[in-house]
């Protein structure tokens, strides 16, 4: 007998939220390696493919099949690759899952079908969908999918800052699916002030979610420090038994080093690159004074610098002129641009 469409909302499902270059790629390939869970590679669906103004809407045919599209292609032919381009060889595929359905679905039930499918299809139980942004989407995860766990990823925001900044380099090191088109996006998207504020909103967003029973937080410090305890804590909250094989993840996705995909486990080293080079003293100072509060809350303790005047002074001055070209680069990546902007801007 086919499934109800709701039948989805209610199965297990690992979501992996945090602020961009937090350690949630790593920890997706520490699920992935379990047994039982599957990874679901930033579908970006909350903010591209749905909106609130889609909720408890029904999807006609052409828009259930257009929505699956889209998450077939980034899960299978990668983010920047254009459904389109794609759509033919999966075309059976979605037909079918469309059929499966006894009344039409709402985008988060085709959703949640999508990752349930994936993760069949590949001879496991349990989705894990990483997408960091979805830290801007804890209440709808939470309370569509009453029975998620959700890994949010935290790490010191000085970490953040200079992966950021070296992130459009990623092209060269090993990431040769990133377009030029993303590396100029990268590139126009760094401002020391548009990173701290951004991670001050995503760490604030998690307040009213800390006590909540599918919630966890993990510093991605003691995951490098502490890995095997780290991840047997993190077992324990998604209900799945501890492997040992989890560890073992590729080296690949930093920021300053070519990926060696064949050299595999946690490498402890990459926590306090910050502190060697790369971040000025200035952006340095504008990180600490902007994310003071939230950095003493995470045990993450400010270092002292002493920069320029004029160093201090030009980043305040760029700051609104990179912000508006980065919006506008942006604009794309949105299905509703205006509560996108309202999530990201709420804490700040």
């Amino acid at each position: 007998m086919p499934e109800t469409s709701s039948t989805y909302l209610d199965k297990p499902i690992v979501f992996i939220t945090g602020n961009s270059r937090s350690g949630t790629t790593m920890m997706m390939r520490i699920m992935n390696n379990h047994s039982e869970a599957h990874s679901i590679n930033e579908p970006h669906f909350f903010e591209k493919l749905w909106s609130p103004q889609d909720e408890n809407k029904e999807l006609i045919y052409k828009d259930a099949f257009d929505l699956y599209a889209k998450l077939f292609t980034g899960q299978r032919a990668g983010f920047f690759e254009k459904p389109e381009h794609h759509v033919e060889k999966y075309r059976k595929e979605i037909d079918s899952i469309i059929s499966s359905f006894q009344s039409p679905p709402t985008r988060m039930e085709a959703y949640a079908q999508f990752m349930h499918y994936e993760a069949g299809i590949n001879g496991k139980q349990v989705p894990c969908e990483k997408t960091p942004q979805n830290v801007f989407y804890l209440k709808e995860i939470l309370d569509h999918f009453p029975n998620a766990r959700v890994i949010n990823m935290i790490r010191d925001p000085r970490g953040v800052m200079l992966s950021q900044k070296r992130k459009w380099k990623r092209r060269k090191l090993g990431a040769d699916f990133i377009t030029k088109k993303e590396v100029l996006r990268l590139r126009i998207n760094y401002h020391p002030i548009t990173i701290a504020k951004l991670w001050n909103s995503a760490v604030g967003a998690i307040k009213p979610f800390e006590d909540h029973k599918g919630f966890i937080n993990v510093r991605f410090e003691d995951l490098l420090d502490k890995p095997e305890e780290t991840v047997q804590r993190i077992c324990e909250f998604t209900n799945l038994t501890y492997e040992p094989s989890m560890l073992d993840v590729p080296h690949a996705g930093s920021s300053s080093e070519a990926d060696k995909k064949d050299v595999k486990g946690i490498k402890k080293g990459r926590a306090k690159g910050w502190e060697e080079k790369g971040l000025t003293a200035a952006e340095i100072r504008i990180c600490q004074d902007t994310c003071k509060e939230l950095m003493d809350k995470y045990s993450y303790a400010p270092i002292q610098v002493k920069p320029s005047f004029g160093t201090i002074t030009l980043q305040y001055i760029s700051f609104p002129f990179k912000l508006v070209l980065a919006l506008f680069w942006n604009l794309n990546r949105m299905r509703s641009i205006g509560d996108a902007l309202k999530r990201r801007l709420a804490k700040n």
